[in-house]
């Protein structure tokens, strides 16, 4: 490990004087315009923050001298450095995000006050199942970045851990252990997803140094040599290479660095191997104009060294999953050792280090969402344009201004994160915790207040829902001019809740109506509601009420069924099988529709509306091919010419065939999600109904998914009971015939 150097003095001076110190050790590259704004900033810090100390004993002046050190080393811009100064300072002594913006302008107000609400999160402790952990970590690093609207702020947060993990020996081993966790798991991956490497691998050091002490002890005695030593002798391969490469005619760019202790030891764990076995100790990249150039440089490596069996990897010829394409190899190096060597063109490079194989994407091993991944690469290109020397401040601009992120993520009272669209309210957060937490919503706090609760949430903020044992929701939720909910999923749970209270309903009104209908009919017999209700393709009784409740099965039909011999007493004898194979439904016969004045017409069924038994109908006669049976409400007859009305004539359904089949459209409308197709097609599966058409799509920006199904039904009692079905289906909105 590289001790750290700071530009300030003795641990013994007081506040005032490390900052007059640390201003007259800035570099020249600042001028004096910034150098007297920084004076002020700390001179408010020094006011805010004097004579306060961390639990590692330093003061928070010092502190944050150190951390705004680090960005200096960093080449950071004067109001990143005055953010840094005053991180801590709003709400101290009066100071307010205003007065901050009087004073230093709105651009550092906003990352001072972004610094606030991070520090929140810094100081609470989370409880999080280890099965959730995983996505609670890459929830927290999205989060650091969502609340961030400068990438700026986020440079302050890695660089104030930097100096605070640098700090930390004198702490007692479990806060130590504590703190390096944190690191290792969101401040490190977030500098790795930066590209901010000189913080990164630090980071990751010192995590293991406190993670794991002997394991580190031990890399670090067995590496031979010093950090020093190592930059020397990749420093001389870099001087080899352009030698060799200049001689052949190859334009490369040669870089690298030794690789650090922490990253030696994952791949140690990774391999299950001894440090021995690593071969990339020491590696260089080599960047090249085109595919021919990698495969001769690749030739000239192997020239020079002596190549490392079974340690190469072609990954042009064969691209990673994430298309991750470059040359790797191995070969024994200068003085016999081991040295790996990454050859690949600019353009592979690019997409590995900000396109969809970014660096982080697959050293992680986590999916990020497209509209995620484009903000942090806008953030890495700014990063990039910093060290190159060039001014990023419009670019910052540019880039709030353009990009607007897609999603929030706030805390529950426990510090688990939770990710929820742009605009999401404190309702969407209920129904995001679970389904009965949202019904039984009554009120809501951001961070300790009562809000609204169609108030949009922000990033970074602690929502706590407020319920009652017996509330339940409004149908207020479901209106989109009050503003109560944004996501589907919550719109969804609301319908469903008042589908099933609309469903109990018309059970008991359905039981209700049965009841009088047998009294009317003076039969006392209990109905047998089970074995009756497997006749109408039900499989609970409560079904068959409902049903009659919503007068899609006559009661009287029912109730003269009551006193009926039961199912199981009509059945053939016991020699056949107790279950059947249903016969095969068979296409309508022209004769099952009448033509009203004409006998043996020909007839054929609509395909705009197929219409199923026993639908309203009219004919249409049409020129050789007899009559057009359509639906009344047919959308075509409704668009029919005044010229073309003559040639309609009545029709009405004959008796019947028990078997007939007739296709129908179905318009299924749902909420998108895994296992939605699955279970529609269980409940046709379930009903013996016929599926001979399908037709799906998804609106991702609405998180809708459309189906359209083609089935066929022998009547519209039928077709009516399958509509039921497929509406108490989770999370389906919407369910009826395409007119």
């Amino acid at each position: 490990m590289v001790k750290p150097v700071y530009n300030l003095p003795e641990a013994d001076q007081d506040d005032a004087s490390a900052a007059r110190h640390w201003l007259g050790a800035l570099p020249a590259s600042y001028p004096q315009a910034d150098r007297e704004r920084l004076t002020q900033a700390c001179d408010l810090l020094v006011r805010c923050r004097g004579n306060q100390y961390l639990e590692t004993g330093e003061t928070q002046v010092r502190h944050l001298l150190s951390t705004a050190d680090i960005l200096v080393q960093l080449s950071m811009d004067v109001d990143t450095l005055i953010a840094a100064l005053l991180n801590g300072c709003i709400g101290r002594l009066g100071e307010s995000e205003e007065q901050v913006e009087e004073q230093f302008g709105r651009g550092i107000a906003r990352m001072v006050g972004d610094l606030a609400r991070i520090d929140q999160l810094a100081n609470v402790d989370a409880i999080i199942a280890a099965k959730d952990q995983h996505e609670h970590e890459e929830n927290l690093r999205r989060l650091l970045l969502g609340i961030a609207e400068d990438v700026r702020v986020v440079l302050v947060v890695l660089a104030e851990r930097l100096h605070l993990m640098r700090s930390i020996k004198s702490l007692d081993e479990e806060r130590r252990r504590e703190m390096a966790e944190d690191t290792r798991r969101v401040y490190a991956p977030l500098a790795n997803r930066l590209g901010v490497w000189q913080i990164k691998w630090e980071l990751e050091d010192l995590s293991l140094r406190y993670l794991e002490p002997e394991e580190y002890k031990r890399i670090a005695k067995r590496l031979d040599g010093r950090r020093a030593e190592r930059e020397s002798f990749i420093a001389e391969v870099i001087a080899t290479l352009k030698k060799y490469f200049a001689e052949a005619g190859i334009r490369a760019d040669v870089s690298g660095r030794p690789k650090h202790i922490y990253s030696i030891w994952r791949k140690m764990q990774r391999k299950k191997v001894d440090i021995g076995q690593i071969f990339d100790l020491r590696a260089v990249r080599v960047l090249v104009e085109d595919i021919a150039s990698c495969y001769a440089a690749l030739g000239i490596v192997h020239g020079l060294w002596k190549h490392i069996p079974r340690e190469f990897d072609d990954y042009i010829a064969t691209p990673k999953g994430n298309m991750y394409q470059s040359l790797h190899t191995a070969v024994v190096g200068p003085q016999d050792k081991p040295l790996e060597v990454q050859i690949r063109t600019w353009d592979m490079h690019k997409h590995a280090e900000l396109g969809v194989a970014a660096h982080w994407a697959y050293k992680e091993s986590k999916h990020h969402d497209a509209a995620f991944q484009r903000r942090v690469v806008l953030m890495r290109n700014w990063l990039e344009l910093k060290n190159e020397g060039t001014d990023g401040g419009d670019f910052v601009e540019r880039f709030k201004s353009e990009f607007e992120p897609a999603h929030i993520y706030v805390l529950t009272p426990q510090s688990k994160v939770v990710e929820l669209p742009m605009g999401a309210t404190a309702l969407d957060f209920a129904y995001a915790i679970h389904s009965e937490v949202g019904n039984r919503c009554r009120g809501a706090k951001v961070d300790g207040s009562i809000v609204p609760l169609n108030q949009p949430l922000a990033s970074g903020q602690t929502v706590e829902i407020l319920t009652q044992k017996n509330a339940a929701p409004s149908r207020d939720w479901l209106s989109p001019h009050h503003g109560y909910l944004k996501t589907a999923k919550a719109r969804n749970r609301v319908r469903q809740w008042f589908k099933l209270q609309s469903f109990d309903h018309h059970v008991e009104a359905g039981r209700s109506l049965l009841e009088k209908e047998l009294t009317r009919l003076q039969i006392d017999e209990k109905p047998q509601l089970e074995q009756i209700c497997r006749r109408y393709n039900f499989h609970k009784g409560e079904d068959l009420l409902a049903a009659i409740g919503r007068s899609e099965v006559a009661v009287g039909q029912v109730a003269r069924q009551v006193g009926e011999p039961r199912i199981d007493e009509q059945k053939e004898p016991a020699a056949k099988p107790r279950h059947p194979a249903p016969a095969k439904r068979r296409p309508p016969s022209r004769t099952e529709v009448i033509v009203e004045g004409v006998a043996d017409l020909m007839t054929h069924m609509a395909q705009c509306c197929k219409p199923v038994p026993y639908d309203e109908i009219l004919g249409f006669v049409t020129r050789g091919r007899g009559v057009t049976v359509h639906r009344k409400d047919c959308a075509n007859l409704a668009k029919m010419p005044e010229q073309e009305m003559a040639r309609l004539i009545d029709v009405h359904w004959a008796d019947q065939s028990l078997d007939a089949a007739y296709p129908v459209d179905l318009l299924v409308i749902a909420a998108d999600r895994k296992g939605l197709l699955r279970d529609t097609s269980s409940v046709f599966a379930d009903e013996g109904i016929d599926v001979v058409g399908v037709n799906t799509a998804s609106d991702r920006t609405k998180d809708l998914a459309t189906m359209r199904f083609t089935v066929e039904v022998k009547d519209v009692a039928e077709l009516k009971h399958v509509l039921v079905k497929l509406g108490q289906i989770p999370d389906v909105l919407d369910v009826r015939r395409p007119h």
